[in-house]
């Protein structure tokens, strides 16, 4: 029922005729909505007016109780009533001023005094507090005008011998109580943020000596075996040497005063503490404090407490470990990098990049992970001034680290620490990577690689037989920087070891600091190391997402790649003078040959032909797989690529002529050229004409385009420009091949040089590298390339470091002694000078003649204004003979690669060192072996192995000895060695036939065909003496 008053009440009556009913349903809601939006709003206006009235109320509350409490304070200032009222009042300066300056001048007796008195706990509790107000203003505005007064103040009441003095025994447990109750609530945090506050350049704040004189008073509360002394130990590392610049920030006077009060020779207190040290700081953080730490203790090597040098050297690994890789990588390589990962087309060699002409490299990222399952995360580089960045350059500097391995070595308890931190160097400093093992050889003689051995790894479990498959246990982890040290330091001193000096032949000079038999147990370690991380099936997940470990900053990939370096490296020495017992190098006890070779080269067809292959693999077939790739796809083609030695060489033949026999089955399907004749008849051969007095020319000229890996025809014009008969059924195209062999490698053309021992590089000379010759080389390189995918034997001998450059190897010193031998004896002169190597007065730069005119190269940046001195030599040596090896010969060495890739898979000659490449183009330097060779011929015309003149033309070759056994095989089929899997492999086979019964004749051979055309002598003593008069009279190809 409605109510009778008030008019909006009153019923409203349409007078117009039309029904109420009508009026819109939208606008009665809107009405309705619009209407609890009014008491929405009515109802928030009364909230806030209630919330501004609580708070007017509150405020008005506390400006009257603040108001007491100050006219209460300044009743009582220095009073227990007073001080309860600065600790109510809170932050006032004001008042703390007025309670601070009056305190102060009360002296610290009558300060201290209420800690005995009746109310001594109330006291104690306000006097915290308080203490914990002045500290907390100081970190607000440490250039305050009452700073001063309120550290001044701090000072007294963290002052143990202050309490000490005045409250008599009961006095070090008061100050302990205060110090402890400003620990708990951040005194070093707001110490560090006061400090941080004053400007660097203001090493004058009147601020500054009282916060020094603070972050190192609560020491002395604590005996230093205390807990409590290793937490405020860790909270000075943590908040305070953390400061950026902080040896900049103080005093040159104050300095030493500080650093005598750090607590350095004792700082082993906080070795359990480390890990949360770690979690406390920043990267950047923790990159300032590793430079303060190595500026403050290393003047004090040589008397730092071993336990404290112990600890220092294990809490500068831990925060090396923490550095970004790329922190100290030089800006010159940063751009080179960058430029480098730009899409583009590429080239690379047989190494896939594992030696290069430069220093720089890919880097590779790795983090500390829990399991070995995780992921790498991307650390952004921290924004470090360039005054830490050149003082922590210093670390790395020859007299820092001759100082810190002179000091340490003298305390033996340090060497296994000492080994860690230099290993954890050359992972913070990768790009200096050579830099600083150089230098610890320098510093050292080779004495540290003696004592690493014979000390830490000769007695570790990895690499032994019996604990081979455990090398990933986590129990392992201490073991792992010695033993990886101790590869790239010696990897690094083979590089200028002499062979005179390895074997220990060279008297009174520098011998090799491990002996022959060290040798082959070291090698034998890091064989199976390597053997057990490449054969292993799960490579992609494994290898390069994780470290070690969280305390050793080294991927599994990298010490794979670290062990395999030092193993090549021995290898090499090896492979020229046999020091290890028969097999040393094989693995074949824990592999079945045949099953290897069968699935190696399904591996390879897999990868080289697979259609569906993820897009990391199937862009190899654009670039080049380089042996880090191979060797996270297929453990077989891991051990062919990375430590080949592992199997035997004979094996690996086999799987080199098996990815050939695959290439040509493949190549030949695709072009369809399987035959002479394609599907209509037609010869689909191309046909190659090539004049006898021209071949080289004619044969750059014309096979510039055709497809090498197919069958090319060859006919020859005499010299009267008529073609000469004959169909070429490969026979002709290996005369042309040896004739034309002939010519380009002939030293006289000027693109090929010869050392003394008659071993071919290419010309160094500036002209070698004008287009022109490059596409010379080029065109060698695939003509060569072909010989070794025909199986065509050359007669043709490469220098070693040449053949090291296919192979991506690392050349040596030693190899210098071939090309130039004074270079060489002047750097064997320098290595081993016992004088002052400055008095020789040499830089960082090599002289280089052409055209008559002098020219001197920098063999790094400003090189000419570096001297050459003790501790850099070694760096030196390495860069002259590099640069005379690698760098001169650079262009001309990529053109010839391009060349031979075009007819080799780069992967495929990555399975032989230079010694057995060299086996494969011109065959095995061996004793030439008659049952073989007389068990693979073919006879022809009237002969059989039964026939007189046969049995007599063996009987006599049986007598000669090797020399004439071999002018015979090379007047027969061109090439004086023999195929290095036997004579089976000679294509087509040895052949003899009857060539009449002149008795005048000599015999003539066809060397296109392996034949020799042998009349019918009547005795022995006539067929030898016309034998022995053809081949070495020169008597050769002949058409008939």
């Amino acid at each position: 029922m409605l109510p009778s008053f008030g008019d909006e009440w009153k019923r409203k009556i349409n007078l117009g005729g039309a029904s109420s009913s009508t009026t819109s349903a939208a606008s009665i809601l809107s009405r309705v909505q619009e209407e609890r939006q009014a008491r929405a709003a009515a109802k928030e206006r009364t909230e806030k007016a209630t919330k501004i009235q609580s708070f007017w109320r509150a405020y008005s509350s506390s400006r009257r109780t603040k108001h007491d409490l100050r006219r209460a304070f300044e009743g009582d200032v220095l009073g227990l009533t007073g001080l309860r009222c600065l600790v109510l009042i809170g932050k006032d300066e004001d008042v703390l001023g007025r309670w601070a300056g009056d305190a102060s001048r009360l002296g610290a007796e009558q300060l201290l005094a209420p800690a005995l008195g009746a109310h001594r706990a109330s006291w104690l509790v306000l006097i915290r507090q308080a203490s914990l107000l002045l500290l907390q203003s100081v970190a607000d505005s440490p250039s305050s005008p009452n700073s001063v007064a309120y550290l001044q103040l701090l000072g007294v009441l963290l002052s143990n011998d202050t309490h000490t003095r005045v409250l008599g025994v009961e006095g070090s447990s008061i100050c302990q109580n205060i110090t402890a109750y400003l620990m708990q609530r951040g005194l070093y945090q707001l110490v560090g943020q006061a400090i941080e506050k004053i400007p660097v350049a203001d090493k004058s704040s009147s601020s500054l000596p009282p916060l020094l004189n603070l972050a190192t008073l609560p020491l002395s509360s604590y005996p230093h075996d205390s807990l409590e002394y290793a937490q405020i130990t860790a909270s000075i590392l943590t908040y305070i040497l953390t400061i950026p610049l902080l040896p900049n920030r103080l005093p040159l006077a104050q300095l030493p005063n500080f650093i005598s009060h750090l607590p350095l020779s004792t700082i082993n207190v906080i070795d359990s503490l480390i890990p949360s040290i770690l979690q406390s700081t920043t990267i950047a953080s923790k990159i300032h404090l590793a430079s303060t730490l190595y500026m403050f203790i290393s003047p004090q090597y040589k008397v730092l407490p071993t336990p404290a040098f112990n600890t220092y050297l294990k809490l500068s690994i831990a925060l090396f470990y923490t550095f970004p890789v790329n922190l100290f990588k030089p800006a010159s390589k940063a751009k080179k990098q960058s430029s480098t990962n730009k899409p583009g087309p590429s080239r690379r060699r047989a190494g896939g990049g594992d030696e290069s002409d430069s220093s720089e490299g890919p880097s590779t990222r790795v983090a500390v992970v829990s399991e070995f399952t995780s992921t790498i995360p991307q650390l952004p580089l921290p924004n470090i001034d360039d005054k830490t960045r050149k003082r922590l350059e210093k670390i790395i500097s020859a007299a820092h680290l001759g100082t810190l391995i002179s000091a340490s070595r003298n305390k033996s308890s340090l060497f296994p620490q000492l080994i860690s931190y230099l290993f954890a160097l050359t992972s913070a400093w990768p790009f200096a990577n050579e830099e600083i093992l150089n230098i610890v050889l320098a510093s050292t003689g080779g004495g540290l690689v003696r004592e690493l051995y014979r000390d830490l790894v000769r007695r570790s479990p990895l690499g032994k037989e019996e604990n081979s498959g455990n090398i990933m246990d986590p129990s392992n982890v201490s073991y792992w920087p010695p033993i990886l040290f101790l590869a790239d330091l010696y990897s690094q001193a083979l590089l200028t070891m002499g062979d005179d000096e390895f074997f220990g032949r060279a008297p009174g000079a520098q011998r090799n600091p491990l002996t022959l038999d060290e040798l082959i147990s070291f090698s034998k370690q890091l064989l199976n190391i390597a053997f057990t991380l490449y054969w292993r099936d799960d490579q992609s997940a494994m290898m390069h997402e994780v470290y070690v470990s969280s305390t050793v900053r080294c991927s599994w990939e990298m010490v794979r790649e670290k062990v395999t370096k030092c193993l090549l490296g021995i290898h090499a020495r090896d492979s020229r003078k046999a020091f290890v017992p028969p097999d040393h190098w094989l693995v074949t006890s824990q592999l079945d040959m045949n099953s290897f070779v069968e699935a190696a080269v399904l591996e390879e067809q897999q990868l080289s032909t697979h259609p569906d292959l993820p897009l990391p693999l199937s862009l190899s077939r654009h670039h080049p797989l380089s042996k880090r790739q191979i060797a996270s796809l297929s453990p077989r083609l891991g051990i062919l690529n990375n430590i080949p030695f592992a199997i035997p060489f004979e094996v690996r033949v086999s799987i080199f002529r098996h990815f050939v026999m695959n290439d040509m089955v493949s190549h030949a399907s695709s072009n369809g050229s399987s035959s002479r004749y394609g599907r209509f008849g037609y010869n689909t051969r191309p046909r190659i004409q090539v004049r006898r007095g021209m071949v080289a020319k004619d044969g750059f000229d014309k096979l510039g385009e055709v497809d090498l890996k197919s069958p090319v025809e060859i006919a020859f014009i005499d010299q009267w420009g008529q073609e000469e008969a004959g169909i070429d059924g490969g026979g002709v195209f290996k005369e042309f091949f040896t004739s034309l062999c002939q010519e380009v490698f002939d030293t006289d053309r000027g693109l090929w040089l010869a050392n003394k021992k008659n071993e071919l590089y290419p010309n160094p000379h500036a002209y070698a590298t004008e287009q022109h010759s490059l596409n010379w080389y080029r065109f060698i390189g695939r003509i060569l390339g072909k010989a070794m995918y025909e199986g065509i034997l050359v007669d043709v001998a490469f220098a070693s470091f040449f053949l090291a450059k296919w192979l991506g190897r690392q050349s040596f010193l030693d190899d210098l002694s071939s090309l130039d031998p004074e270079l060489y004896n002047g750097l064997i002169f320098l290595k081993h000078h016992t004088g002052n190597v400055e008095d020789l007065s040499l830089n960082f730069t090599i002289s280089i003649e052409e055209f008559g005119v002098t020219k001197t190269i920098d063999l790094i940046p400003n090189g000419s204004n570096i001297a050459v001195t003790q501790e850099n030599r070694l760096m030196y040596i390495y860069l002259v003979s590099h640069y005379r090896l690698s760098k001169q010969i650079k262009k001309q060495s990529e053109a010839f690669f391009e060349g031979l890739s075009e007819m080799i898979d780069s992967k495929w000659l990555r399975m032989f060192n230079q010694q057995e490449v060299q086996i494969l183009i011109g065959g095995v330097n061996a004793p030439i072996d008659l049952d073989d060779l007389r068990k693979h011929t073919n006879y022809g015309g009237l002969y059989d192995d039964e026939h007189p003149v046969i049995k007599a033309f063996w009987k006599v070759v049986n007598s000669f000895d090797q020399e004439q056994r071999r002018a015979l095989l090379r007047f027969v089929t061109s090439c004086s060695r023999p195929p290095l899997l036997g004579f089976k492999e000679l294509v087509p086979n040895f052949s003899i036939r009857d060539a009449g019964e002149d008795q005048h004749r000599l015999p003539t051979s066809s060397t296109c065909v392996n034949l020799l055309k042998l009349p019918r002598y009547a005795d022995e003593k006539t067929l030898r003496d016309k034998v022995l008069q053809a081949i070495y009279a020169g008597a050769g190809f002949d058409l008939s």
